[in-house]
């Protein structure tokens, strides 16, 4: 499909240049752009490489120069990389799944699908679910029962949804998610080793000789609109309450929610972080990638974990973490300048003690 430079400014909210009429039908950057693509070159840095290419039209920072360039039309944005967020949900398609029902997929008779859903080959759908109008599933999904799958949902082939989940508007999951499997949780008979550990701090345990009992997962996921879920990221089901993703939440790829936790709006999970169970994390939490954050604590909102930070306790809202154990980042930057001075340390007060015994044995 082809857009005018025109058509593509006004999705975007920017300023068209030029021949705004021309029409381009991909996006690429400068060096590799064709006569029908539009260049990506929104810094100054990478409009040097457009004499390598041969696009007619850019999109560009918002008083570039692009006559300079030798363009025809040009795009001109104030936010480079909110631009390109609107660029290519304009320009992607999404994947091919046709509307309605495929002849292979198996549905459960009991389940609803609303018109204008598009469910793909090999589909497998449970008892009492919902789908809603609008969304697409595609090929080798598994949806379990008693579920609801909102509307404009896209789910890519692979993804993995057990019983008893709710998931909300214009929900997005990519290839290999697991969401509403059960908790990691388990119990003894009498306590464990590990339960004496944490509750007196103890530096050894007893052989108890117990054995672990299963906590069955009945609380199933809810899941609010406009959430996107990564590739091969988990979401455990609640345990008598559901696992809660709130509204706007981006979740990255490996990505561990575990049972019972529940997130805030505008959350973002980056790869490899992870939330333990039952934690309660705020508004627009930002974990940096292999962060992760202990079971049982509350994580206020606008907080930002830095990446590779372990957060063992709670956290006031507005807070930047960073470290293990985490503490404030002003705090662990502190502490790692005073951990690299130790060396010198060490042979300042060697050298002291050298001066102070030969003072003494002078004496």
């Amino acid at each position: 499909m082809s857009y005018s430079i025109q058509t593509i400014a006004e999705a975007l909210g920017a300023r068209a240049v030029g021949n705004a009429g021309l029409t381009v039908n991909s996006a690429a950057e400068p060096a590799s752009a064709g006569p029908d693509a539009l260049a990506i070159a929104m810094a100054p840095a990478y409009a040097e490489a457009l004499e390598q290419g041969t696009a007619r039209a850019a999109i560009l920072w918002a008083d570039a120069d692009w006559e300079g360039m030798g363009l025809d039309a040009a795009i001109l944005v104030d936010r480079p990389r909110y631009a390109l967020s609107g660029l290519t949900r304009l320009l992607d398609s999404g994947p091919e799944i046709a509307q309605g029902v495929h002849s292979t997929a198996i549905i459960d008779e009991s389940a609803e699908i609303a018109e204008g859903a598009a469910i793909g080959p090999f589909v497998t759908i449970g008892r009492g679910t919902r789908i809603a109008r609008d969304a697409r599933i595609g090929s080798h999904v598994s949806i379990g029962a008693d579920c609801e799958i909102g509307p404009e949902a896209l789910i890519h082939a692979g993804v993995r949804i057990g019983r008893n989940v709710r998931i909300g508007a214009r929900f997005t999951c990519q290839s290999g998610a697991a969401i509403g499997g059960d908790g990691f949780s388990y119990v003894s008979p009498q306590a464990s080793g590990m339960e004496e550990a944490r509750a007196e701090l103890r530096d050894e345990v007893e052989n108890t000789g117990h054995q672990w009992v299963k906590i069955h997962s009945l609380g199933g996921v809810e899941i609010g609109d406009d959430v996107e879920i990564g590739s091969n990221a988990t979401i455990d089901a609640g345990t008598i309450r559901a696992t809660r993703i709130g509204d706007g939440t981006k979740i990255d790829n490996m990505v561990m929610i575990g049972h019972n936790v529940v997130t805030g709006k505008n959350c973002l999970f980056c790869g490899l972080s992870g939330a333990a169970g039952s934690t309660k994390v705020g508004d627009r939490v930002v974990m940096a990638g292999q962060s992760g954050l202990a079971d049982n604590i509350t994580v206020g909102s606008d907080v930002v974990v830095s990446a590779g930070t372990k957060v063992l306790s709670n956290v006031p809202s507005g807070r930047v973490m960073m470290g293990y154990p985490a503490t404030k980042i002003s705090t662990q930057v502190e502490s790692y300048k005073a951990l690299r001075r130790l060396p010198k340390l060490v042979r300042d007060v060697a050298e002291l003690r050298k001066t102070l015994s030969n003072i003494a044995s002078k004496d």
